[in-house]
């Protein structure tokens, strides 16, 4: 991959160094370009037959291409809006209550947090333990496991002890999918949530969802609706799809998923490995940065989130904005994140150490 070449494709980095895709990607220039195509062509002709017909043509693409990122066929793969749309669709369609135990870590996103609130208010005892402790911590009443892959506080890898369990894994890859290598058949989940905004540079209000198909089979519909159905003119007669397509949002836009394929498809054209070992490598250099000056990092895999102590993490955030580098803190925690992609190179990390003096 030509570095540079790359880094091109990402218009904000001429301006700014952007280091927070762990919250949102930059959108390269030609995702931009395509969700303005499919906008203007359904401006100008109507949203009739041949939108729909098209819509429905670039799911099949979307879909197909979310399930090379993890690994799996694309007839496994939902469309969701985010990665907690997914988690919360599995977890409420278990149907969880009194009774059951469901384990998570203490370092959730609200994307786990939320269901698992919801559950717990259904009766279900949420256990939470250390995210490192996590494999070790499931006892005779576990029935679940809720984790993320790649913890959003610091870059911290789930334990891969948890594929060894019996007990079944739901894993929040919202910040795996994209900026770590990711095969859900060797991470032995059951279920993998992922954002299309984040690592993989697509539009606010998609994701994914992939399900193992015979797990599948214990998640009832939550929210079903026309696109689930095989043949929604049966009706109440009808039945749902058999792949997990029946576990898809009732709606995405057309413009929405056309930008998100031709990110994705971006991303692919620079080879996966390239990406993830750069930006991997990238983030290993600001962390060693970091501790050379004394900063107190908080625990990080080989991963592309880095994330220290900061006394006024909002102030700092704040100052770091003016000077043009874009982070973000993490509130209630004291800590500043930085997300670290292939699109960012040494001169956004310089940057982004000079401002911090």
């Amino acid at each position: 991959m030509d570095a540079q070449a790359f880094r091109a494709q990402f218009p904000v980095l001429e301006r700014i160094a952007y280091l927070n895709s762990g919250t949102d990607g930059p959108l390269p220039a030609a995702a931009v370009e395509a969700g303005r195509r499919e906008l203007e062509a359904e401006g100008r002709d109507g949203r009739i037959t041949a939108h729909f017909k098209r819509r429905m043509a670039l799911q099949d693409e979307l879909r197909a291409g979310y399930g090379r990122v993890v690994g799996a066929p694309a007839d496994q793969i939902a469309l969701t809006t985010s990665a907690t749309d997914g988690i919360a669709r599995v977890v409420a369609g278990l149907g969880l209550g009194e009774g059951d135990e469901v384990l998570t870590s203490d370092q959730e996103h609200p994307g786990v947090t939320g269901p698992l609130l919801s559950a717990r208010r259904r009766g279900v005892h949420v256990r939470v333990v250390p995210l490192a402790d996590l494999a070790t911590a499931v006892g005779p009443e576990t029935r679940l496991v809720v984790a993320s892959h790649v913890s959003w506080v610091g870059g911290e890898l789930a334990p891969a002890a948890l594929a060894e369990l019996a007990v079944p894994v739901i894993l929040d890859g919202a910040q795996g999918a994209g900026a770590v290598p990711v095969d859900v058949k060797g991470l032995n989940c059951v279920a993998y949530a992922a954002a299309g905004q984040k690592w993989l540079c697509g539009a606010d209000g998609t994701g994914f969802l992939w399900i193992d198909p015979g797990f599948a089979e214990r998640v009832s519909l939550v929210s079903a609706g026309y696109m689930n159905f095989a043949d929604a003119s049966q009706g109440l007669d009808g039945e749902f799809k058999d792949t997990a397509q029946r576990f898809d949002t009732p709606s995405l836009a057309r413009e929405m998923v056309a930008t998100s394929l031709a990110a994705l498809t971006l991303l692919e054209s620079a080879g996966w490995d390239t990406v993830h070992a750069r930006a991997a490598a990238l983030a290993r250099r600001f962390a060693d940065a970091l501790r050379e000056r004394g900063c107190e990092l908080a625990p990080r895999g080989n991963t592309t989130l880095v994330s220290w102590r900061e006394e006024d993490d909002e102030a700092v955030r704040d100052r770091l904005a003016g000077a043009g580098v874009v982070i973000r803190n993490l509130p209630g925690r004291g800590l500043l994140r930085a997300s670290v992609g292939a699109w960012n190179d040494e001169s956004d990390l310089e940057r982004l150490l000079s401002a911090l003096g």
